[in-house]
């Protein structure tokens, strides 16, 4: 093993110095909004936030996070996302099971098809017409049969599948297994990582949907938690639509009211990530073939 010298030391510290540099950088605009969320209106109002709260208060955040507006367009957001990302990873990993066996007749035909839709696609007018004949303008479920099967995860999940060993659905086959029983009793549990970081990925998209709902979605009651956000950026006055009496309304800034929006928009999907950080690294295939 090769000694590190001056220089490699010198190397890594840099590495590390530019790395934390970096983070702090990504940070500093999540802090600045986060400190509007939770500091006194006189401070949003003369620009005194910058890094840290300036006369810390949860009044703003609170009223943002009770609002009867908020309230229903969280509740039609969690849906999106937990029968989405549901229904998406399953038809995803059904999906790439078969493409997964490169012997099957016709799937290398089928792939060429998969990969097709990644480069080309139909366009707007095309999707909304295609939605609209379907009855589902202003359905919730406009958001998510469109987007259930992302082939880039589909790719992600079908590699996965071809590094299994054979030998377990040879075994699972001389044992009279069907392929739905292979499929959903071996594959699929010993693919929990993936599946995993899959899930992860479609939620995100889920909740951080925008461009699908604002399409699709008219009905005020069937906003989502973005539309919400992007009305009360957009809007000027934002008072009306966050608040609930004139006292509140003297109390609060619409630059604040915005900030505690998008804490309170973003923190849900956040604490989503720990439950499932540990999938990303370590595997559950250690000792699964013997022999």
């Amino acid at each position: 093993m090769r000694k590190r010298t001056v220089g490699d030391w010198f190397l890594d510290a840099f590495v590390y110095v530019f790395l934390l540099l970096s983070g702090l950088i990504t940070l500093l605009p999540l802090a600045n909004v986060f400190s509007k969320s939770v500091s006194a209106e006189w401070a949003v109002i003369s620009g005194k936030v910058k890094i840290l709260p300036v006369g810390f208060q949860l009044d703003t955040l609170k009223n943002v996070v009770t609002s009867d507006i908020f309230i229903r367009a969280f509740s039609v957001s969690v849906f999106v996302m937990v029968a989405g990302t549901l229904l998406s990873v399953l038809l995803t990993a059904v999906t790439a099971y078969p493409l997964s066996k490169r012997h099957l007749p016709g799937m290398s035909f089928v792939m060429v098809l998969f990969i097709f839709t990644m480069l080309f696609s139909g366009g707007i007018i095309p999707n909304y017409l295609l939605i609209r004949n379907l009855h589902l303008i202003n359905s919730i479920w406009s958001i998510i049969l469109p987007s259930l099967i992302s082939v880039f995860n589909m790719l992600i999940i079908k590699s996965y599948y071809e590094e299994l060993p054979e030998a377990l659905e040879e075994s699972a086959r001389m044992d009279g297994a069907q392929t739905f029983t292979v499929l959903f009793r071996i594959i699929i549990p010993l693919s929990v990582p993936v599946i995993a970081t899959i899930s992860l990925f479609y939620a995100v998209f889920y909740w951080n949907d925008f461009f699908n709902p604002m399409l699709y979605i008219n009905t005020p009651s069937l906003k989502t938690l973005q539309l919400y956000l992007h009305d009360v950026v957009m809007e000027a006055d934002t008072t009306n639509a966050t608040t609930k009496s004139v006292d509140d309304m003297m109390n609060m800034s619409p630059e604040g009211i915005r900030a505690a929006t998008v804490v309170a928009s973003t923190v849900p999907i956040l604490c989503v990530y720990p439950f499932l950080q540990k999938y990303f690294i370590k595997g559950v295939l250690v000792g699964s073939v013997k022999g």
